[in-house]
């Protein structure tokens, strides 16, 4: 009988491919020359270690995770680098080459604006459509899923996605409504009737507009992809194997907003804990087959609504930690290492979150107490951060340094920490963001 891998073993063997990366083809991938190959095995090394909880050699990482701010830095406007592959390409190489952080996330914040443009995009507004060229896009919370449809969620999520909450969000699918129950094309009577609505008009443009999105979202990943290739080959590597999210934020964010979400925690508590039940293990395949196609460990989780003041103590327990913990648990066991975005204030969580098995995750700490984050979640897990925007957009580069430098000494000792901003920022002064990185090389 096939010996079964521990977590700890899978989560090894995902490091080693990212340390060992393949082209395309399954061939040992070609770096530009042995200094590269060198240094991107030092930096995916400290990264590995930092998150391991190991005491590093010679430095604590550094990394940068901007939102647009490289377009802007080179002076695109964020319609430009959305819209325009090549100059997005050209402005975040630039910022990779010129700031020389251990690892990055890559060009894909960006996203491709001729493609929400084809599928009419309603979750979000963007550069162009709704938003000014020079600002980032913008979420439309609404009810794109009814209170009085849990039970459709519940019973088959990825069929309420597709014939409910996609027809909603993107206009050019509205006809999606229309199309069969395909658990219920099963035997020969009948079969053709359930594929009537393949041949009407409106569902016959709903998927014109699909490959026409899919062509041009294909070619904005050759962009991207492309650049990523050219970065590790230059010896940074992408930090990311891909994203999920905690289940009460897909239903939060996603189908029924803040104010939806808000009003269910009092009117139908068990419904919503059932649905998040439901989107658990869609949650945990999500990033573990993210991991596996791409031969890397780390899956990131943005949090949204898990931050002090959103919920009580006792509705954080309650709602939002158990399933939050099953998703990253999921992806310990596949040997995943969860990446967790502690976005805004988390001070009153820390206790709670701490009961992660030690060396398996990193958490971005963006305002939370540094000291207190390190005395508990710190105990068991990597942090990172926590360098604030406003810092970055506001102070002077000294005083950059030197508050790089106290995170070092506070959260650095004795290792699993990374020294980064806490937020994703738009605007910043470049001397900071390298007075950041230079204070953890120095």
């Amino acid at each position: 009988m096939e010996k079964q891998l521990s977590p700890e073993e899978k989560q090894e063997a995902l490091f080693q491919k990212w340390l060992s990366p393949k082209d395309p083809e399954g061939n040992d991938f070609k770096f530009q020359s042995p200094e590269a190959e060198k240094s991107y095995k030092e930096r995916v090394t400290r990264i590995k270690d930092a998150i391991q909880m190991k005491k590093l050699p010679d430095r604590v990482p550094v990394v940068i995770f901007p939102s647009m701010w490289p377009a802007t830095y080179d002076g695109i406007t964020v319609e430009e680098s959305m819209y325009d592959y090549d100059k997005i390409v050209t402005a975040f190489r630039k910022f990779i080459l010129e700031f020389e952080p251990d690892t990055h996330m890559g060009a894909a914040q960006f996203g491709p604006g001729k493609f929400f443009e084809i599928l009419d995009y309603k979750l979000y507004s963007w550069p162009g459509h709704g938003v000014k060229p020079e600002y980032s896009f913008q979420c439309n919370e609404g009810e794109y899923m009814r209170a009085d449809e849990y039970d459709a969620l519940i019973a088959d999520p990825s069929g309420f996605f597709s014939n409910v909450y996609l027809p909603r969000v993107f206009g050019a699918l509205e006809p999606w409504g229309m199309l069969p129950f395909l658990p219920g094309i099963l035997e020969i009577y009948g079969v053709a009737f359930s594929f009537i609505p393949f041949g009407l008009p409106p569902v016959q443009s709903a998927y014109k507009a699909l490959f026409e999105a899919g062509a041009e979202a294909l070619k904005w990943a050759g962009a991207v992809g492309g650049l990523e290739a050219e970065l590790v080959s230059l010896g940074y590597p992408q930090l990311l194997a891909g994203f999920t999210k905690a289940p009460f934020d897909v239903i939060g964010d996603t189908l029924r907003g803040t104010k939806g979400i808000m009003l269910d925690i009092y009117r139908r508590p068990d419904k919503l804990i059932e649905a998040m039940e439901a989107l658990t293990p869609l949650m945990i395949n999500m990033g573990v087959g993210a991991a596996q196609m791409n031969a890397k460990p780390i899956v990131f989780f943005p949090l949204h609504k898990g931050a002090d003041g959103f919920l009580s103590d006792e509705q954080f327990e309650k709602f939002y930690w158990p399933t939050f913990r099953k998703v990253m648990m999921g992806l310990i066991d596949a040997g995943c290492v969860p990446f967790p975005a502690l976005e805004g204030f988390w001070n009153t969580r820390l206790k709670v979150i701490q009961d992660v098995p030690k060396g398996t995750t990193v958490w971005m700490v963006d305002q939370s107490d540094i000291g207190k984050a390190k005395e508990t979640l710190g105990k068991n897990a990597c942090l990172l951060g926590n360098v604030s925007s406003s810092m970055l957009a506001l102070s002077t580069p000294e005083e950059v340094r030197e508050y790089s430098k106290k995170l070092i000494d506070t959260a650095g000792k004795n290792g699993g920490f990374i020294l980064s901003n806490g937020a994703f920022f738009d605007h910043a002064k470049p001397e900071n963001v390298k007075a950041m990185v230079d204070a953890a090389k120095e």
